[in-house]
């Protein structure tokens, strides 16, 4: 489960989208790889790249949690997907 320290990610990150968030984390990966950047900027961009994680990590989490629902059965509480109709 990610943690909920949002404190620490930056408002353009916390305002974007999973997919626009997705991206740049993937350029990130490309450009770390690639071994273009310095060693200061590695680190920066590294860093960037954790916040990013975690963004898409609490998104994902926030959409798991809207497509669950609770149920009891046999005195036993469950988390159920929810079925499209």
């Amino acid at each position: 489960m990610p943690r909920d320290d949002s404190s620490d990610i930056p408002a353009d990150i916390r305002t974007m989208t999973f997919e626009r968030a997705l991206e740049d984390l993937e350029e990130i990966v490309r450009r770390l790889e690639s071994g273009e950047v310095s060693l200061e900027e590695s680190i920066a961009t590294y860093t960037r790249g954790t916040q990013l994680k975690r963004h898409c990590e609490a998104k994902l989490e926030s959409a798991r949690e809207q497509v669950e629902r609770i149920e009891l059965r046999g005195g036993t509480v469950t988390a159920v997907p929810i079925q499209p109709d």
